[in-house]
């Protein structure tokens, strides 16, 4: 499955409203960005925690995509994120998702989320159920 293509063509609403746009997404690693608007900031115009714990989360649900049974659905499990810096309105932000663990049911993933110079925002784990597709199994 060409993970950049079905999210293209498959409206994810929330997605769209944080603006999150995907650049490289493989069975092991999806790489997308975010700007930072000021819809997206606290009072003193750095990212809301919020919307950067959606931005890995997003990242890590696509990337799961390609790990699903035909049909099948995921759900995110358990998220974790460490806050290192702030990120300013206006900056673009990086995430990469790396592929820590694939289960039989669950998949992990590891997030960094950085500046588009590099400095690191957060790290998030996160783990996505890979659910059977309705009245089947996962197997």
């Amino acid at each position: 499955m060409d993970l950049i293509d079905w999210y293209r063509r498959n409206d994810v609403p929330f997605a769209r409203l944080l603006g999150i746009e995907v650049d490289e997404a493989g069975p092991e690693r999806v790489v997308g960005s975010l700007q930072v608007a000021s819809g997206l900031c606290t009072v003193r115009d750095v990212a809301h925690g919020g919307a950067i714990v959606a931005f890995a989360d997003t990242l890590g649900a696509l990337a799961t995509l390609a790990h699903l049974p035909r049909g099948g659905m995921t759900s995110t499990l358990e998220s974790k994120t460490s806050f290192v810096a702030p990120a300013p309105v206006g900056a673009r932000l990086v995430g990469r998702a790396e592929l820590v663990h694939r289960g039989r049911s669950t998949v992990i993933w590891l997030t960094r989320v950085s500046t588009e110079e590099g400095r690191l925002v957060a790290l998030t784990t996160q783990t996505q159920w890979i659910l059977p597709r309705p009245g089947g199994t996962s197997g």
